[in-house]
């Protein structure tokens, strides 16, 4: 029994030293409301090094990785089946908020609160994709804002280095090597893990917690209910689709410490390094992993995909319109797509998406801070369903591309 109970607590130690400093957290900020800012510095402490690391780590995971992909693993077809499979989880999301939407219909109770509203710039379709594909000089690729344009610079890199053969071997193996020392660096970095998540969860419920319950506690009771309901019902179902019952289980069992990243930090990004950690531990190939996640991360969005919809269909209920006229919801549909490979993968980051909705809809400014209230509010559960679908989504891609067997030969 002693054996067991020993055994318990080295496999889940990590999982309860989290756990412990997130509900050690979550009463803070129960208790000391907006006072709890004062341990904010100590979870942005945790978050800069995730996002300082985030960097390297995927340069080094997607470059190794295609490098040294075997020309049978047939490059162009992971990359189409996993792109196929980000769009078809966002679309099936927004259906489904849709069809919520249509059976609880939102009140044109939501109050026009003011809000500052930073200057933006508006830019033609070209311009934005541009700006979303490459940059215009080598450090910017360094930024995470512009983490598409990095990721293509990444697999740029890796076909470059396969291409060059045995003169490129050294550098082969430096990024093998990297790669390496980078997943030993997120081992480190998790080590303070429980102060710093600890620190946001607190900070999260002692600053954002009260407003969950005013105004627009109909609007955030429709998306957190769907929005939980998606994250375990067709999570499972679609580690199910990939693997079966095992699938289910080794999803779930893995998922824990990515779920508590995203929803403490609010950003897809802050969360890629412990997502290839668990992707290896659902036994997704690294080939397979180190692509769909890092590129899942600006790219894969069923959170934010149930956000713009439950927007739309705010502002419809305010202005009193008919959200669902079969044109008006075509529109939402497809621009739900679309909205999910331009939003950035960092907490609030612009407000590309709000404007987009109000464009497209012809809605009145005076509109717009209902829209980014609403998006603020549902930012931490919109980060939880955009980071972890990330790892079901690559399990998916596995399970096409490799096999219905894939996990039984890995285990």
């Amino acid at each position: 029994m002693n054996n067991q109970s020993s055994g318990f607590l080295k496999n889940y130690s990590s999982i309860l030293k989290l756990l412990l400093g997130i509900i050690v957290g979550t009463i803070l900020g129960l208790l000391l409301g907006k006072k709890v800012e004062v341990l904010k510095p100590l979870g942005d402490i945790f978050l800069n090094l995730l996002f300082t690391a985030v960097i390297p780590l995927i340069f080094f995971a997607i470059s190794s990785s295609v490098a040294n992909m075997d020309r049978d693993k047939k490059m162009g077809k992971i990359m189409f089946l996993t792109l196929l499979v980000f769009v078809g989880t966002v679309f099936i999301s927004a259906v489904l908020t849709v069809c919520t939407v249509w059976l609880f219909p939102l009140p044109q109770t939501i109050e026009n609160t003011v809000l500052v509203v930073d200057e933006m710039k508006t830019q033609s379709w070209g311009e934005q994709a541009t700006s979303l594909l490459t940059v215009n000089e080598f450090y910017e690729l360094l930024s995470r804002k512009s983490m598409l344009a990095f990721i293509i610079f990444s697999l740029l890199i890796g076909f470059a280095t396969s291409r060059s053969a045995e003169k490129a071997e050294p550098f082969k193996k430096f990024l093998i090597a990297g790669d390496e020392v980078m997943k030993q660096l997120l081992i480190l970095i998790m080590k303070i893990a429980p102060i710093g998540l600890g620190a946001y969860f607190a900070y999260q419920i002692g600053v954002f917690g009260p407003q969950l319950f005013g105004t627009y506690g109909h609007s955030m009771a429709i998306y957190y209910g769907l929005s939980l309901f998606y994250f375990i019902v067709f999570f499972s179902l679609f580690a199910f689709i990939a693997a079966g019952i095992p699938g289910v289980k080794i999803y779930w069992k893995n998922n824990i410490i990515p779920s508590f990243t995203a929803l403490s930090t609010c950003s897809s990004i802050a969360t890629i390094p412990v997502n290839l950690t668990a992707a290896r531990a659902m036994k997704v190939p690294d080939h397979i992993a180190n692509l769909a996640i890092p590129l899942g991360a600006p790219l894969h969005k069923d959170g934010s995909s149930i956000s713009a919809i439950i927007k739309i269909a705010a502002v419809f209920a305010i202005m009193g319109k008919d959200f669902m006229n079969p044109e008006t919801i075509i529109i939402a549909l497809g621009l739900t797509v679309i909205l999910s490979t331009v939003e950035g993968g960092i907490p609030n980051g612009g407000y590309i998406a709000e404007i987009m909705i109000m464009t497209v809809y012809n809605f009145p400014v005076e509109m717009l801070p209902v829209v980014m209230i609403i998006g603020t509010l549902v930012d931490p559960m919109a980060t939880l369903l955009n980071a972890t679908g990330d790892t079901v989504s690559a399990m998916l891609v596995t399970r096409f591309s490799e096999g219905k067997d894939w996990l039984k030969n890995a285990i």
